[in-house]
């Protein structure tokens, strides 16, 4: 490949592996705002440099365990009341039909979700989990996650703000375990702010996660929220702090970059999507930051352009499913894998399907889970052709 030289500075120094400080990393977004061919050129530069022309996906079964949440943001439309028509309360009898069918479509990755501590806050989350022979919504995920893996499944929970001890059981049944940073801006949660009434989003409580889950070796997904409100300066000490986090313990996997889309249903109805320009400027400006960080954006939330994305730095397009809705974007529905995989092919890239943990991370699992990825594991640690195509 060659050596790409351009006219800034800054953007040199990161193509030439050197770290740039925050008022580089300022100045590259004023100018890239202006004309962002520069940026762009390098994220893209940087994306080839340790990614190649390979674009991943999980393919998944989401399993919206319980949607009852102690927490309110003002843009979330997955927390659902007591009596309300989607709240879901799933049984192990579901659960289980779910697996079955998940492994039917071939799916590889069960993505486990549920809201903020449910049995704090709500009566029916407690009769439930009691129904269901459990006291903790973790026992409930820690059993669900055993049969997925019984039945050559592999579990990704997103369960909020688990503390150490619940996280250190989880990683025994678990690749890779996630949680969105949103954002690091304590403005955020002022009054009148997204965050106001979530006490999990907290920056230092989602820090607390993050850093416990590289204290127990867990391959995490994090990352940032785009557009409910926050300044480019916030967006980028979000950034710094997870590179800060993945310098320290390594663990982290993947920075997922989600636009925000308003829902019909919530306090920030009326607020206009991100502008697309302004999101692809953040998407390269995190591949300059974090340079061989596996970097995503889900492509349903830019269901008309998302293979535009390609362009600007990313590699990857996260967990999709050819079998259930996403409950978090319900009215976003993901492209078939096959659009995915001749979208991908248009851009010049090759689509395969990567378990929920990447392969550089498997350093961090057990043995066991190792021994069981193995039977549709093909030479380079990711998903064999013929088995995720199968369905």
């Amino acid at each position: 490949m060659n050596k790409l030289v351009l006219n800034s500075e800054s953007l040199n120094k990161v193509l030439e592996n050197k770290t740039i400080s925050r008022e580089d990393i300022s100045e590259i977004y004023q100018s890239a705002r202006n004309d962002p061919t520069e940026l762009f050129s390098a994220a893209q530069n940087l994306r080839e440099k340790f990614k190649k022309n390979t674009v991943t996906f999980s393919k998944k079964a989401f399993f919206n365990i319980v949607n009852l949440c102690k927490d309110t943001c003002s843009y979330c439309t997955y927390k659902a009341e007591p009596g309300a028509k989607k709240l879901s309360l799933m049984s192990k009898q579901q659960i289980l039909e779910l697996l079955q069918l998940a492994k039917k479509y071939r799916c590889v990755e069960t993505l486990f979700v549920t809201g903020e501590q449910p049995e704090q806050r709500y009566q029916e989350a407690r009769d439930w989990l009691k129904e269901n022979g459990f006291k903790t919504t973790v026992e409930y995920l820690i059993h669900s996650s055993e049969i997925a893996l019984e039945l050559g499944l592999f579990p990704h929970t997103n369960a909020g703000n688990l503390n150490f001890e619940e996280m250190r059981e989880m990683k025994k049944t678990n690749v890779s375990m996630g949680i969105m940073l949103e954002n690091i801006s304590e403005r955020l949660t002022e009054r009148g702010m997204p965050h106001y009434l979530a006490a999990s989003k907290r920056p230092k409580a989602r820090l607390q996660v993050l850093e416990n889950s590289g204290k127990l070796g867990i391959p995490m997904t994090t990352g940032i929220l785009v557009g409910i409100g926050e300044t480019i300066e916030e967006v980028i000490d979000s950034i710094l702090a997870i590179r800060e986090l993945h310098r320290k313990y390594g663990n982290i996997q993947e920075v997922i970059l989600q636009n925000f889309q308003p829902k019909p249903d919530t306090v920030m109805k009326n607020e206009p999507s991100v502008d697309e320009k302004y999101f692809k400027t953040i998407v390269a400006l995190s591949r300059i930051i974090i340079p061989e960080m596996n970097i995503q954006i889900p492509p349903n939330l830019s269901p008309k352009s998302y293979q535009s994305f390609l362009s600007v730095g990313i590699n990857d397009w996260g967990g999709v499913s050819p079998l259930t809705p996403d409950f978090v974007n319900p009215e976003f529905v993901w492209p078939e894998i096959n659009k995915i995989d001749s979208d991908s092919k248009d851009a010049g890239f090759e689509l395969k399907c990567r378990f929920p943990v990447y392969p550089e991370f498997f350093s961090f699992i057990s043995k066991e889970l190792r021994d069981k990825m193995a039977v549709i594991e093909n030479e380079e640690g990711l998903v064999k052709e013929e088995y995720w195509r199968g369905q």
